[in-house]
């Protein structure tokens, strides 16, 4: 029998954990972020057809005399005995009249752009970035290409595409069932007036399309959002690969705290020779204290330790002759709040000199 291990086919475990903000930092650098193009298409496409319907009548006059003068400048351009017109002429024509057009659409073209760039804007905040330019050979892997084509973000955006197509075609046939009467006899029509009547209908259905595809835009931003939030999930082996990267491996800290622990205590049974006067509980916690007038104004704590560590803090005082006094109140009150190579507080002198005055009295020292 052969023994199969599903793990080799695993993609590194469930995403349970939340993104962390390193995660979603790289993301942003390399241009991953929750972002629908669509809310700029339709706030661009919008905002046109807007402005398209304030400004029609100032465009469509300069559009007049723009015809009116190409066609007045034609009569001027000398014609070959052949009947053909010279190809310079009607180069240098053709040109004027383009820039003209643009210059005509350049500020609804700029104003469409602006809209757009805005809400990306909106969306995202400014941040650029240009690896999301940077090639890359994933990009040309035609199995990762196979996946793209049949993912789910290709579904959704088939589905996208049938709902605008779903709800433009209503929007327009109703419109233009309501314009039938008109349109039915727009051959009658004088031409401005019917300019005009083509013009006014292209305007308001565009303006009703985009207004539908607003509501679009804004439903594929929350799937985009929400997308995106599932796909900076993490499995928890990866939330602790990214904290041994940016942290430190637990385990390698935990050796150096230990070994930072041990170098601080053997530097402190070192100095605890030194020490006047040990205070002990006399099993939980001892405390080793000097006092030197000429150096510090108040006696200082310059060893301490509880359980195992205070036993050996009294076995060392004793080789050294180092006095031990017991005092429970005292030792717990120093060990808790008192610090390696701190002085005493005011409200411990009282009760620490009068520990200091027994020990240099039976020293002998007073």
């Amino acid at each position: 029998m052969l023994e199969f291990n599903l793990q080799f086919f695993a993609e590194g475990g469930d995403k349970t954990e939340e993104p962390t903000a390193k995660k979603l930092d790289d993301a942003r650098k390399e241009g991953q972020v929750a972002k629908s193009k669509e809310i700029g298409n339709c706030l661009g496409l919008f905002v046109f057809f807007i402005v398209l319907r304030f400004m029609a009548g100032s465009i469509s006059n300069r559009f007049i005399d723009l015809f009116g003068s190409v066609y007045r400048s034609i009569p001027n351009v000398t014609v070959y005995p052949s009947g053909q017109m010279p190809v310079r002429a009607m180069d240098a024509l053709f040109k004027n009249s383009l820039i003209t057009i643009l210059v005509i659409v350049l500020p609804m073209m700029v104003i469409g752009y602006i809209v757009a760039f805005t809400g990306d804007l909106v969306q995202v905040r400014w941040k650029p970035t240009a690896k999301p330019l940077q090639p890359k050979l994933s990009k040309i892997n035609p199995i990762k290409g196979l996946k793209r084509i049949f993912s789910m973000n290709s579904v959704a955006e088939l589905v996208k595409s049938l709902l605008k197509i779903g709800l433009a075609i209503p929007i327009v046939y109703f419109y233009i069932r309501d314009k039938e009467g008109l349109i039915f006899i727009l051959y009658e029509m004088p031409l401005v007036q019917a300019i005009v009547l083509i013009g006014t209908t292209i305007i308001d259905l565009g303006i009703r399309i985009s207004a539908v595809y607003i509501i679009i835009a804004a439903a594929d931003f929350g799937y985009q959002k929400w997308k995106f939030h599932k796909d900076m999930m993490m499995t928890k082996q990866e939330v602790k690969d990214e904290y041994k990267n940016t942290e430190g491996d637990p385990q390698v800290k935990g050796k150096i705290k230990r070994r930072m622990m041990e170098a601080s205590r053997r530097r402190m049974m070192q100095k605890l020779p030194e020490a006047d006067v040990v205070i002990t509980n006399p099993t939980h916690y001892a405390v080793a204290i000097k006092y030197e007038p000429t150096e510090r104004d108040a006696p200082y704590v310059i060893a301490k330790g509880e359980q195992y560590l205070a036993q050996r803090i009294k076995e060392i005082a004793k080789e050294h002759g180092v006095e031990i006094v017991e005092n429970k109140p005292v030792a717990r009150a120093l060990y808790h709040n008192v610090e390696i190579g701190e002085s005493v507080p005011p409200e411990l002198y009282q009760a620490v000199a009068e520990i200091l005055a027994f020990v240099y009295h039976l020293q002998g020292k007073i």
